[in-house]
């Protein structure tokens, strides 16, 4: 469930297009207004507003988003915001191969945390714009274990239906439990959240987003929140992801991690 709030009779299009304008013009950008229009409307209002600014002024919205400075977190919020669902992926993830410390899980939360829908037009987009396939990106950029289990993880095409087969599903949870213990690791270590060991760190983070994304999603804010100087990158990539999607569940479970509300 989302906790967007948008204004029950937001201005047409046209009017926010203009006062968009108006902000960028100028001696100095108006942050505020511009968080002000885009941080209270829906993705379809948003859509319908780059369309009509485009239509006014010729110009991508985006094109002139990009071109103000200072570009603070509240701008950057709200210009990951303002992209659809398959631009914002294919930008995170391209900033991500940017970024070693964090790339990987990146990478990961956006195939796991998708539809395997959304994670094909996500993929369609980040060729058509960058040239390349994330696959053969993703390859590039990893080697070894990340690179097996992260270029297999963004290929593939989930079943997302009701019917589970338990046999079959008995059978591979078997196979993962040996080829983990063929890497070498400890019998006991496994995926036990004491392991501090990076990879498995991350496949136990794989797990948790695909099975329960608004635990996962708790953990990304709070550790964001409790780094030194706090991870402006982590806060944004959360809130422009998940604002529209599960935010209510998101808060609920950090409550009940943290006993103090978000």
């Amino acid at each position: 469930m989302a906790t967007l709030k948008v204004p029950a009779h937001a201005p047409p299009p046209s009017e926010d297009s203009e006062q968009l304008r108006k902000a960028f013009e100028g001696w100095g950008t108006n942050e505020q207004m511009i968080i002000d229009i885009l941080a209270y409307r829906n993705a379809a209002q948003r859509i319908s507003i780059r369309k009509a600014y485009h239509e006014a002024y010729g110009e991508d919205l985006l094109k002139d988003f990009c071109s103000v400075s200072p570009f603070g977190s509240g701008l950057s919020c709200c210009l990951h915001f303002t992209l659809d669902l398959a631009e914002r992926d294919a930008l995170l993830v391209n900033e991500a191969t940017e970024k070693p410390s964090s790339r990987s899980w990146v990478i990961m939360e956006v195939a796991c945390a998708r539809s395997s829908k959304e994670l094909h037009y996500a993929k369609k987009y980040y060729h058509s714009r960058y040239k390349k396939s994330l696959e053969k990106d993703d390859a590039h950029h990893f080697s070894g274990d990340y690179r097996k289990f992260l270029v297999p993880l963004v290929s593939a095409y989930r079943y997302e239906g009701d019917e589970v087969n338990l046999p079959l599903a008995k059978s591979e949870a078997k196979i993962l439990h040996e080829k983990i213990k063929d890497k070498h690791y400890n019998d006991e270590e496994d995926l036990k959240p004491e392991s501090k060991d990076e990879f498995l760190k991350l496949m136990r983070d794989a797990i948790k987003c695909l099975t329960t994304p608004e635990d996962y999603f708790e953990k990304v804010l709070r550790q964001a929140i409790n780094r030194i100087g706090s991870d402006d990158s982590a806060i944004i990539r959360f809130v422009a992801t998940r604002a529209e999607v599960d935010m209510v569940q998101i808060k609920e479970a950090y409550q009940r991690r943290n006993s103090v509300p978000l």
